[in-house]
Formats: structure tokens, C-alpha cells, sequence
């Protein structure tokens, strides 16, 4: 057993990387494990490991911002609801509360209590996509959270080892997807069964009996290299706004950024009120995402954990679109949460000029579909299945966007064949879509063209949730706007970009996804770049020749 006086710098340090694998086997499990596509292919999760107060230290890399974020506040919600002193090894506890996990229903989330010799030392918890909660099958058109499926509060799933089947029969009756629902919520179970073990082996390996002098350690740490190179920042307050298609109206969204000596706060004041529509967002994503984009901006490669967040804070009136309460409807939130990046990047431009990207397009463009298995339709021999699409990022102010990228998400585009195998649907083109990067002297990311119809000849049912087709991602330091998105079937006729759709059968939607914007002055575009982009077909002659001025 470590005496603790002598445990070095070094030992910590050896102990915290230790921590960083646990989490990361723990969400490779999850992976590997997971039913939901979303999940399996695209990544849609997070794990971490806590101490036995709640606070987080480590998070793997695997997983998205809106998880990741978010979760860290996951397990002070379930010891809050069940005290520590009440827990005994073998407990495991679910929820899916949009407001103490990740923003929405189709998001579990389970905390699992890890004991070492007989002693709580800590927590492991992890949370992934669903992609059937049950609720109504219509995408856009829920007006409060009870619509939208199965409202799990935090509920003991174990009890010393005891699975609690009635609660399993409840999750198993409230959804389309039976086999898939509890397939998943066992494969979070597992992976934190699989957390606890390792954890439990480090500390039988470095003879720890309880984690908290490596907890400190890590969250001191962490805070103070945050707070360094906050100290290195300018000081003042920026502000910028951002305008979004909405759905009966558009949606302003509002941003004021302080850096101070003790950290940087943004507030929302000012941004949209709740909307009678699926996007609100409860406070968590909202703070999700900003500190996502603070950090990727700022904080870089120091680890997410209590400490290296803390210095990140959020404040936003409640009853505003980025603070909504309960029980609005919330299943969407990501349509407003993901954009929250480029509100904030557009702030910091203004103080950090060479280093922030111009606007992206920011939300994920999935592909959601349903349809009969066989003719005649039967509800009980349909598919319904999810396909993660993505479009462009902004360009930094020193190098072109990423094309088809889930930029600020995540989550990785899945490979059509999944998804065709496991419907009816093909996908006859997935490409990158010409001209959709924003000029500049460095292009923004292209989006996506892709085309898809059903192989029966039956029609089926297409769920949309798209934003950046009225407003695209702006450029910056005069480079110019992306391409903005479309989507309408191969016909001609135009699909609503929140709505559920059917489509006829023999038909194809066709769907462009948006570019990022572009940044500096275009005529500035090194020829080569030029050159290589026409090469590539990113860029048409008469585009080059227009915005680039080039000459054959």
C-alpha cells in the first residue's frame, strides 16, 4: 500500500494517464457492444469515472461534446437522489431526464457505484443515443417533453446485483424497438462493469485504498492549467449574435463573452424565448456546448474533468430557448445546442483574430427513415433507421474547413451500408457537393449530395430536423458565406426542413448538405490551392474563375 506522503508527481501523473485508459476501454465497449447504429458506428456516447463526491476525473475521448459535457454533472443528480451511505456494491441507476443528463429523451444514461475492498471509492458512468423511446414518430412536431417518449427519473436498475425486471419490462414496452432499446441499455450496463474492474485493478496495483489524493491532483491541476491560459488571454467582453431558420419563425440567438482573471463566462441574455416547437434546450447542453467550444479554442489538449471545466461558466435567463424548463419540448436541441460553437467563436474572433474558424454547418444533417420490410405495410414488420450526415466547416484563418464533417459534434458520418442493410433503403449517390465551401483565402469545408429512395416499390416515411438552409454559415475576414442546404425530392418538389415526409414511391430525396464559410479575401487563394481544388472537382472552372479569378 502507497504511503501517501510518498507518493510522487510522477506516480500521480502515471495514475491519471491510467485513469484516461480505463474510461477510454470503457467507451470502446460501449462501442463495440451498442445496438443503436448511432451508437456502433457513429459514436454517439460518453463514459467517465468519478470520485466518490461526484466529481468527475476523467472522460474518454471516444463520444461527442453533448454527452461528454453534460455528463459530468450526471452522477452529483443520482447522489443527490440516492445518498452515498445508501449504496451498496452490485447498484446500477438509470434516467434519462433531459435536464440532469445530455438534453433529451433518446439519451440513457447509467451510473454504476465502484467499490474496492468493500469500500465505495468512486462512480463510473456512461450515456448513449436511443434512437426509439417511444413518443410520436413525428420528428418535428412534439410541443412538450411527455410527447416526445418514456420519462425515466433516476431509478435504481440494480439493487446488489439484482436487475429490476419490472423496470427492464417498462423501458422494453415503451418502444418500437424492443430488442435494440434493452440491448442498449445492458451494453451501458457492461461497460461500466467493465470500467469498475479496471479501475478497481489500478488501485489494487498502486495500493490505493481510496482515490481522493489523486483526485485532487487532477482537478487542481487541471483548473490551474485552464486558468493559465486564460490569464494569457486579452480581457474585455465581446458580443455577437447568430440567426437561425427556426421553424415558424426565425430564431435569434444572443452571445456576451467575458475573459477574466478567474475564467471566462458567456451569457445568453438576449437570445430567442422558449418555442412552442422541439428545440429548446435545457441549461445542460446549453453549457455543453459552450464549453466545447472554449475549449477546442482555447483550453486545447488538457483533459476534460470537475477541475478543468470549472473555470468555463454559463448563464442564461431561464424560460429562453438555451435555459428551457420543464416540460418543454426538447427532443431537437440539438438544432439550437450545436450552433452554440459558432456564437461563441464569433465572440473570441474579435479578440483572438488568427486562430478562430469562420462558421460551419454546424448541425448534424441525419437521415431518418421509415418503411415497410415487406408489402403489404405491417407495424410490426417496418424498419426504422438513422444515418448520421454531415456538412462543412468554417475555414480557420490559416487552413481550409474539413469536408463532411460532424464538426462541433462528433459524431462520425456512418457507412451506407449499415444503414442499407437494415431497411430497404439505397443510397445511389453520396458525394461531395461542388462549390459548397465558402471562398476565401482558405475554402470552407464542403458539404454532402446525397440521393436515396426506396428498393420495394412502396413509398416511406423521411424525418427532417435540418438548419443552414435559410441562414448559411457566414464567412470571415471577407471570405465569403457557404453554400446553404437543400433538401426536396429528385422531382423538383422542395421538403419542409422540419417535418415528416413521405415519399412516393419510385421517388428519391435528394439532399445537400451546407458548406462552411469561407475566410480572407479569395483573390488572396495560393493558385495551387486553386489548381488542386478544380483537380479534385471541389471547385467548377466557372467558380474559380468568378470568385478566384483564375485563367486557364
Amino acid at each position: 500500500m502507497l504511503d501517501s506522503g510518498k507518493i510522487t508527481l510522477i506516480d500521480k501523473q502515471i495514475m491519471w494517464n491510467r485513469l484516461l485508459a480505463v474510461v477510454e476501454e470503457q467507451a470502446q465497449v460501449c462501442q463495440r457492444t451498442a445496438f443503436s447504429t448511432i451508437v456502433r458506428e457513429s459514436g454517439d456516447l460518453a463514459a467517465g469515472v468519478f470520485d466518490a463526491q461526484g466529481r468527475m476525473l476523467a472522460q474518454a475521448v471516444t463520444g461527442t461534446p453533448g454527452h461528454i459535457n453534460s455528463m459530468a454533472l450526471a452522477v452529483g443528480h443520482v447522489i443527490d437522489a440516492y445518498p452515498v451511505e445508501t449504496m451498496q456494491e452490485g447498484d446500477v441507476y438509470i434516467h434519462n431526464d433531459p435536464w440532469m443528463g445530455t438534453g433529451h429523451l433518446n439519451d440513457i444514461s447509467i451510473t454504476t457505484p465502484c467499490f474496492h475492498d468493500g469500500q465505495l471509492v468512486g462512480f463510473l458512468a456512461c450515456n448513449s443515443h436511443i434512437l426509439d423511446i417511444g413518443g410520436i414518430n413525428d420528428w418535428s412536431s412534439s410541443t412538450d417533453v411527455f410527447m416526445e417518449g418514456l420519462y425515466l427519473p433516476i431509478l435504481k436498475l440494480v439493487d446488489g446485483g439484482r436487475v429490476n425486471e419490472s423496470l427492464i419490462a417498462v423501458i422494453r414496452a415503451n418502444t418500437r424497438q424492443p430488442v435494440e432499446t434493452v440491448g442498449d441499455v445492458y451494453s451501458l450496463m457492461n461497460c461500466n462493469a467493465v470500467g469498475c474492474d479496471r479501475l478497481a485493478e489500478m488501485m489494487t496495483e498502486f495500493g490505493l485504498t481510496t482515490l481522493d489524493l489523486l483526485a485532487d491532483h487532477i482537478i487542481d491541476t487541471s483548473r490551474e492549467a485552464v486558468l493559465e491560459k486564460i490569464r494569457a488571454l486579452p480581457r474585455g467582453t465581446w458580443t455577437s449574435e447568430i440567426m437561425l431558420d427556426g421553424q415558424s419563425e426565425p430564431i435569434l440567438l444572443k452571445a456576451a463573452l467575458t475573459i477574466a482573471e478567474d475564467g471566462i463566462t458567456v451569457d445568453y441574455a438576449g437570445s430567442a424565448p422558449m418555442t412552442k416547437h422541439n428545440f429548446n434546450v435545457p441549461l445542460c447542453y446549453t453549457l455543453a456546448y459552450t464549453s466545447y467550444a472554449l475549449g477546442v479554442s482555447i483550453v486545447g489538449d488538457i483533459p476534460n474533468n470537475a477541475g478543468s471545466l470549472e473555470p468555463r461558466r454559463v448563464a442564461a435567463p431561464e424560460g429562453c430557448i438555451l435555459n428551457a424548463l420543464k416540460p418543454a419540448a426538447v427532443v431537437a436541441r440539438h438544432l439550437m445546442g450545436l450552433m452554440l460553437p459558432d456564437l461563441v467563436f464569433n465572440c473570441l474572433r474579435q479578440a483572438l483574430p488568427d486562430r478562430i474558424p469562420a462558421e460551419g454547418a454546424g448541425v448534424l444533417w441525419n437521415l431518418r427513415a421509415v418503411g415497410p420490410w415487406h408489402s403489404p405495410a405491417r407495424f410490426d414488420d417496418s424498419f426504422m433507421v438513422g444515418l448520421v450526415t454531415t456538412g462543412g466547416m468554417g475555414s480557420l484563418p490559416y487552413r481550409d474547413g474539413m469536408s463532411a464533417t460532424g464538426f462541433p459534434s462528433g459524431v462520425r458520418g456512418g457507412p451506407v451500408e449499415i444503414f442499407e442493410s437494415m431497411s430497404t433503403i439505397v443510397v445511389w449517390k453520396k458525394e461531395l457537393n461542388p462549390d459548397s465551401g465558402g471562398a476565401g483565402t482558405h475554402r470552407g469545408g464542403l458539404g454532402q449530395w446525397i440521393e436515396m429512395g426506396n428498393a420495394l416499390p412502396e413509398p416511406f416515411e423521411i424525418g427532417n430536423a435540418y438548419e443552414r438552409i435559410l441562414f448559411p454559415a457566414r464567412g470571415a475576414n471577407g471570405g465569403s458565406d457557404g453554400l446553404a442546404g437543400d433538401v426536396r425530392l429528385d422531382d423538383g418538389r422542395d421538403l419542409r426542413a422540419k417535418g415528416r415526409h413521405i415519399v412516393p414511391a419510385g421517388h428519391r430525396v435528394v439532399l445537400k448538405s451546407p458548406g462552411g464559410g469561407g475566410s480572407g479575401d479569395p483573390r488572396q487563394r495560393a493558385r495551387a490551392d486553386v489548381a488542386r481544388d478544380l483537380e479534385k472537382g471541389y471547385v467548377s472552372l466557372a467558380a474559380a474563375r468568378s470568385l478566384y479569378s483564375w485563367e486557364d
